[in-house]
């Protein structure tokens, strides 16, 4: 591992530890968006269709999106940087597996997962580790398996430094995308394009959304 991404593991691991039981109280539902819903739904579907792997819901934070697919009977598991969040997934979600682990190395041998769902965690990922995340979907998917990304966009890319939230003093970066930059880096990593869907912020949000659904070419 290098320098670099030691450090940005280190400051987006302590922050979201300092802010688990915060976040986890304010966003109880994990999905607040009827179209959110929906999407996570067909996700389901298609990764169940194409193989019995099991998925891996990377930035699984308290659990709530894990359990989710757990209840649309897909085989499920969570992955979060943060110990804290994964203290609070196991306790609220007993029955699920939940580890602490990074997107940009996943303790996984090759073609062991039917689906990866990353929903709101590659904002935290520096431009120059995106690709090597992106990779590691494409190494540890099945062929046909999916790929389900969410993240907050807009017109331009840009970058925002958060020095305290909900009372906590942390360190934490987020990088906004567009879904063009997104699908250009996912290509290159051997995925393919299978839907693109943005819908404008919602109540409280302040961003568009953007959702990316890609495969493993089978």
């Amino acid at each position: 591992m290098s320098d670099s991404t030691a450090d940005f593991l280190q400051t987006t691991r302590s922050s979201y530890d300092a802010i688990a039981k915060d976040y986890t109280a304010r966003f109880p539902d994990g999905l607040c968006h009827p179209l959110d819903r929906q999407l996570v739904t067909a996700f389901a579907e298609l990764v169940t269709a194409n193989s019995p792997a099991p998925v891996a819901d990377l930035g699984s934070g308290p659990g709530q999106v894990t359990a989710r697919l757990h209840d649309l009977g897909v085989p499920v598991f969570g992955v979060d940087v943060s110990p804290a969040m994964v203290a609070l997934a196991r306790e609220a979600h007993p029955r699920l597996r939940f580890h602490v682990g990074s997107m940009t190395s996943l303790d996984l041998p090759d073609a062991a997962l039917g689906g990866i769902l990353a929903l709101y965690s590659t904002i935290h990922v520096p431009d120059d580790h995106l690709p090597a995340a992106f990779t590691e979907f494409h190494r540890t998917l099945v062929p046909g398996g999916a790929v389900l990304l969410a993240f907050q966009s807009g017109p331009e890319p840009g970058h925002l430094h958060m020095a305290e939230r909900f009372g906590h003093e942390i360190d934490l970066d987020y990088y906004w995308r567009t879904p063009e930059q997104v699908t250009e880096l996912l290509t290159e990593a051997g995925l393919e394009l299978v839907a693109t869907v943005r819908r404008e912020p919602a109540d409280e949000e302040k961003r568009p959304r953007a959702f990316l659904l890609a495969r493993r070419p089978a």
